[in-house]
């Protein structure tokens, strides 16, 4: 394994990706509502992120069709957008990458489309609440397996499940980069987080069961027993200072943004 770790000047040039991923973000939660289309989202994330001088990093990568990952309901990441309409009660996570001059940013939320139910709003908070949780490890002289132990603990003390086959990830030049993360693991176990190293950190987490199984495109992935699916996602770089979020869609919210000032070490 080889951990990259970014020069101050190279975490500011992905943090300035990382703002036009969260405006993204901000434009993409205004016009989720019942009636669009996930292709809609996916053309209005396309058209701001060029418009940024950005390119949308996902498009391409792999073959993959969209600009963004659009993944209603059971769907837990990379569904392709398409003619899927969003209704109320729905729950779609929105997964963006951006890339600016070279410089990789990626960040995922959940929403609901107007009232949710009670499990579903259980799950978003809990998962979000678990990213939030994560991020306040990554400091210099912890592990790897104190940012997995993190979200582990908030969402089963929450009755949900940890998908434990797909993990976060290293990010940079490159869409993905060493180390891969899980959201399940041991405190004081892994590699030791040191300044300048950048992690892609998303809880992936269902309602029911882990198990989850990959549709015939060979892209979207759902939980295997239909039950509701939740992911959240930031982009954090380990500073002195602590950990320092890259891409901040969470602050349009005033409560969210005290709870990321705090876990950011006052940022």
């Amino acid at each position: 394994m080889a951990i990259i770790r970014k020069s101050p000047e190279e975490v500011e040039q992905m943090a300035a990706s990382g703002r036009i991923l969260a405006r993204c973000h901000q434009i993409l939660r205004a016009k989720a509502r019942p009636g669009v289309t996930t292709a809609e989202l996916d053309e209005a994330a396309e058209r701001y992120i060029r418009s940024q001088g950005a390119t949308p990093a996902f498009k391409g990568y792999n073959g993959f069709p969209g600009s963004i990952c659009a993944s209603p309901n059971s769907m837990v990441v990379h569904g392709i957008p398409g003619d899927y309409t969003l209704a109320r009660g729905d729950v779609l996570a929105l997964d963006i990458g951006v890339d600016l001059d070279g410089w990789i940013a990626d960040a995922a939320v959940t929403l609901a489309i107007g009232q949710v139910s009670e499990i579903a709003a259980a799950l978003l908070e809990t998962t979000r609440a678990s990213l939030f949780d994560a991020v306040e490890q990554v400091r210099p002289g912890n592990r790897l397996g104190d940012v997995s132990a993190a979200v582990q603990r908030r969402v089963e003390a929450a009755g949900f499940s940890i998908i434990r086959s797909l993990v976060g990830h290293g990010v940079g030049r490159a869409m993905h980069e060493d180390p891969q993360i899980p959201n399940y693991g041991t405190p004081g176990t892994g590699p030791l987080l040191e300044e300048g190293m950048v992690l892609a950190i998303e809880p992936m987490v269902n309602a029911g069961g882990p198990e989850v199984r990959l549709a015939p495109d060979n892209w979207s992935v759902y939980s295997e027993d239909g039950s509701l699916a939740a992911h959240f996602e930031h982009t954090v770089a380990v500073t002195a200072d602590g950990p320092r979020i890259l891409t901040p869609w969470h602050l349009e919210d005033g409560a969210e943004a005290a709870v990321a000032a705090q876990s950011a070490g006052g940022r």
